[in-house]
């Protein structure tokens, strides 16, 4: 008998989350994508494989151990140790780290302030661990929200309110809503999760007046921002805005960011900027980030020290700075993001007799553009897409809080090449022009 055969458990005995559709949506998507191999995928917001072959592991983890012995005064034992070791819960790299966000996006904070993790996803949720601390408090998100979030949000039951994106930017008349009746019902907002610049799932860019203006309604209301700055990175010059952590006002903003984007995804090296006072009971103060390594501690311990040597030595072979590293990235992802822009209007804008209602937003950057069906994009219709057409993109109802985007896929663009986004496209017409009502 295999171990464990006998021993049946029921569902609603389990954690609420495990149900939860933010959980879920991943592993469909995966499933999906393996029983239609062959099918054109929109779906993944994966890094382009092309940059792979830049990355040299052994000669960044060697330029690591140079800096240890050279500008840290280790013995070349002792460098190799630190690196095979158990490390510090906030990681080895914050210096490294602290320098690149100066030079690169004008946020100013001492390496203390930083807690290198695994990967955004533990970022999140060590934010939401140390501001969550019972059931009054809430954290409020831009709805429609990364799954990541929202999952990890489940995952810890901290209860999330949803505060409409849309496009003209965040609902500011629903966050002073939300804020109110919290208020009301003697609750409290903690924080407010957003990706100012091309969030996913949405595409969603907040303007500069808008970033101070959420600042201001921030500082009013009392509670933090969670900046997640994934993409901020693929802006088109002179598109690039400060981050909310770099203007006045940003000693409100936890600052969540990752390197798989612009360095290596598989090394799952991300870092949380924390650099807020914290007073005990006895009057002494630290800083948020000290509480931060502290629950990591007890979630994964530390982040590889092989995996921060990588990023750690990419840092330091670039002079501390990433902005070479990223120019070629950016240049990629907006030549396929226009590619898949001007797809989409050569096979359904005006003149091409596209169904009715199908329509798309037009970001400046990042990896994803929401278009708009008559249709409901269900995982029925996902099915049938792949099937029968042979491609594939994401529900964006995985996205909301509730009810939501039942209209409404997904596309991402970035790990594809561009004659799969053109015959995608053309797919994916082909596609709304059998579903959709003529």
């Amino acid at each position: 008998m295999t171990a464990g055969a006998g021993v049946v458990l029921r569902r609603e005995r389990l954690h609420s989350s495990l149900g939860s559709p933010a959980m879920g949506s991943i592993n469909f998507l995966n499933e999906v994508m393996g029983r239609f191999p062959d099918a054109l995928s929109f779906a993944p917001g994966a890094p382009h494989i092309s940059f792979f072959d830049q990355i040299d592991v052994p000669r960044h983890i060697d330029r690591y151990l140079r800096h240890l012995t050279e500008d840290r005064g280790l013995k070349p034992d002792q460098a190799e140790r630190l690196l095979y070791q158990y490390g510090p819960s906030r990681g080895l790299i914050g210096d490294l780290v602290a320098g690149a966000l100066r030079t690169d996006q004008g946020i100013d904070v001492p390496p203390e302030s930083v807690v290198i993790t695994v990967g955004c996803q533990e970022a999140m949720l060590l934010a939401l661990r140390a501001l969550a601390a019972g059931p009054t408090d809430l954290v409020a998100v831009v709805n429609p929200c990364f799954v990541g979030l929202s999952g990890a949000a489940g995952l810890l039951g901290v209860d999330l309110v949803p505060v409409d994106d849309t496009d003209d930017g965040i609902d500011f008349a629903q966050l002073d809503d939300v804020c109110r009746a919290a208020r009301e019902a003697g609750r409290r907002i903690r924080a407010l999760y957003v990706a100012p610049d091309f969030s996913n799932p949405s595409g969603g860019f907040l303007g500069l007046a808008d970033r101070h203006r959420l600042l201001d309604v921030a500082a009013r209301e009392d509670f933090l921002l969670l900046e997640d700055n994934a993409y901020a990175f693929t802006a088109r010059q002179p598109g690039a805005l400060p981050p909310l952590k770099a203007l006045p006002g940003g000693e409100r903003v936890v600052h969540l960011g990752t390197f798989a984007k612009v360095c290596m995804p598989g090394a799952r090296v991300g870092y949380v900027v924390a650099d807020q006072r914290v007073q005990d009971a006895s009057g002494r103060t630290g800083l948020l980030a000290d509480e931060l390594a502290t629950l990591k501690s007890m979630v994964t311990v530390n982040t590889s020290p092989i995996a921060q040597a990588v990023v750690g030595g990419i840092l330091l072979e670039h002079r501390g700075s990433l902005a070479s590293v990223v120019s070629a990235k950016a240049a990629l992802y907006q030549r396929n993001l226009r590619l898949l822009l001007d797809a989409l209007e050569s096979a359904l804008g005006p003149g091409t007799g596209a169904p009715a209602g199908v329509s798309w937003n037009r970001p400046r950057g990042g990896f994803f553009v929401r278009v708009r069906l008559p249709v409901p994009a269900d995982e029925r219709l996902l099915e049938r897409s792949a099937r029968e057409f042979g491609v594939l993109w994401t529900p964006m109802s995985h996205f909301y809080l509730g009810s939501g985007g039942d209209y409404q896929l997904r596309l991402a663009c970035s790990y594809l090449d561009p004659d799969a986004i053109k015959e995608g496209v053309a797919r994916l017409a082909r596609f709304l022009h059998a579903v959709c009502p003529s």
